[in-house]
């Protein structure tokens, strides 16, 4: 089946395939021979599957990243935006990329456990951890289990200094926490928002909550004093480009202290879901906007250059950071976060004293 023969849109789901996991011999189809021609996809309830793993936090070995460690409390995410590189993940639960990243949720309940055992470890230097470098942390499913509150609160009982990014306003329920945290220059909050366009939010994150609530979700951390960021991710030549300088205005007229972007890339399986969804979301620019993806990438939809897989190159990469970067110094010139403070954390046992 190619991306036309189908047109159906799965409303309030992002991906509109299931695609192949790549570790797995038996493969999911979305036709048969009988004569229906009907897709034979469900929009099925979200479900969740726990998992007790051994150890929460994890250190990447990325040369381009911002951070060492982060902890992701969850493993697929409701959210469903279309182009989250966290979804290539999910295979190795033994799920699709697809549909079942956004509605098979991988859940790790002792996580605030394993972060107190992780604080406690013999000769332990504390380091920034971000929350959640795959996944959001504030997922829907998060206002019922509170695995992320109760994570925040062992980070302020250690007072050890925690990132956050995320692009829901359930951030404002742990307010008192994150207060407490950043009295001691003990948080950064950084919110995701790529556009204001809500026609095109509800296609390319559906069940995210709207840019205007974001933007007020910055004001409102802002005015309690939690520093706050925005991150423009991920750009969409084609699709949300156009909208870089007017949502860094409204994030620094709402109080951001900074803001970063990201070139989206399609690597893995997302390649196909994205090629398949925008053919069902935009046909009238499916191709232009593919293309211009790739020419940001040496032509290619993926891209695993160090340093240049999220911001890619290229003349149309080169004037994304170019107006990014105009934007940036007319709304936001001077503006910058504090940096977190190592020196509170204390583990269980008490600072170990300096000899010398």
């Amino acid at each position: 089946m190619t991306h036309v023969e189908n047109n159906k849109f799965f409303k309030g789901r992002g991906a509109q395939v299931n695609t192949h996991n790549k570790f797995l011999k038996s493969k999911y189809v979305s036709d048969h021979e009988e004569g229906i021609d009907e897709l034979m996809l469900e929009d099925t309830a979200t479900q969740l599957f726990e998992e007790h793993p051994k150890n929460i936090v994890s250190k990447s070995n990325s040369p381009d990243l911002p951070f060492m460690l982060s902890i992701n409390p969850y493993q697929g995410c409701e959210h469903g935006c279309l182009y989250c590189y966290a979804r290539n993940a999910h295979e190795y639960y033994g799920f699709s990329p697809g549909l079942d990243f956004e509605r098979k949720i991988v859940v790790k309940r002792n996580a605030a456990a394993l972060l107190e055992k992780f604080f406690n470890k013999k000769g332990y230097v504390p380091d920034t951890i971000m929350m959640s470098g795959n996944t959001d942390c504030y997922q829907p499913i998060e206002r019922k289990l509170k695995i992320t509150r109760s994570l925040l609160e062992v980070f302020l009982k250690y007072k050890h200094p925690v990132s956050l990014i995320s692009k829901n306003n359930l951030i404002m329920r742990d307010t008192d926490i994150l207060s407490e945290l950043a009295k001691l220059d003990l948080v950064h909050v950084a919110v995701t928002l790529n556009s204001l366009n809500e026609s095109l939010r509800l296609k390319l994150e559906p069940r995210t909550v709207t840019g205007q609530s974001r933007i007020k979700l910055i004001s409102k951390l802002t005015d309690l004093n939690i520093p706050v960021r925005l991150m423009c991710a991920p750009i969409i030549p084609g699709l949300n480009s156009d909208e870089i300088p007017v949502i860094v205005k409204a994030a620094a007229d709402a109080g951001a202290s900074g803001a970063n972007f990201t070139l989206v890339r399609l690597n893995g399986a997302i390649a196909e879901i994205f090629t398949d969804w925008i053919h069902k979301a935009f046909p009238d620019r499916a191709d232009k906007v593919l293309h211009m993806i790739a020419s940001c990438h040496e032509g290619k939809l993926n891209d695993s250059r160090w340093g240049k897989r999220m911001g890619g190159d290229g003349k149309v990469a080169e004037s994304i950071h170019q107006l990014f970067h105009i934007s940036v110094n007319r709304f936001m010139k001077g503006r910058f976060l504090k940096p977190l403070n190592m020196t509170h954390f204390s583990p269980a046992g008490g600072k170990q004293l300096d000899l010398f």
